[in-house]
């Protein structure tokens, strides 16, 4: 299977998460983390998912699946253990052309949730095609010691710098050529970062973009 790569935006999208048990909750805890409206449809849920009930950051619905309760939901992710449950939602959803995941079956599901690498605004995601899931996460691990959480500090000071850079330089060709020179010289301004050196890294990315981040 082929898959379009595609990052959603599910800010106040309605999203629905049928299962409560510890990979419902890890679900609904990544939707959560992209500003969805998360509800859990399940009769019982675990102490994780309670709390956030109880905080108002999600809506649970105590009781079974039901095809109504997939009604308007912009993506359904399917975290339970019985497979006639799973094929019932894999066949609304299909009726009414929401995006679908049942979680271990990739066949039965329009879209896969890749292994991800999050740092600030920089985002890694990897995915095997449902091949080998194991796969995913071994490369997931090797690429978090490579990507560490220097460069969240590295994306959030390239975005202030554009943004200098949009408001005081016309020339997009010279913006250009600025970006990427910055982009050729990450590694040794990471290192700095990695070295603790932040005063030394601001300097450096000043220097070369010839502006002032402040």
């Amino acid at each position: 299977m082929l898959y379009y790569p595609v990052f959603l935006n599910l800010k106040n999208k309605k999203a629905v998460v049928i299962g409560g048990g510890s990979v419902a909750e890890r679900k609904a805890q990544t939707l959560l983390s992209c500003n969805a409206d998360v509800s859990i449809i399940s009769p019982k849920i675990t102490p994780r998912l309670r709390r956030l009930v109880k905080e108002g950051k999600v809506e649970y619905i105590k009781k079974g699946y039901e095809d109504k309760d997939i009604k308007d939901a912009f993506i359904v992710v399917a975290a339970t253990n019985d497979r006639g449950i799973n094929e019932a939602i894999y066949k609304t959803a299909e009726r009414d052309g929401c995006l679908l995941n049942i979680v271990d079956k990739p066949e039965s599901s329009n879209f896969i949730v890749p292994s991800v690498i999050s740092r600030g605004d920089l985002t890694i995601a990897i995915s095997t095609g449902g091949r080998s899931p194991a796969l995913s996460k071994q490369i997931r691990k090797e690429l978090q010691q490579i990507y560490g959480r220097e460069y969240e500090i590295f994306i959030k000071t390239m975005g202030k710098i554009r943004g200098a850079l949009l408001r005081s330089v016309p020339s997009e060709k010279t913006r250009r050529r600025i970006f990427t020179k910055l982009a050729k010289k990450q590694s040794g301004m990471i290192g700095l970062l990695k070295k603790g050196k932040k005063m030394e890294f601001y300097k450096e990315i000043e220097r070369i973009a010839d502006i002032s981040i402040k």
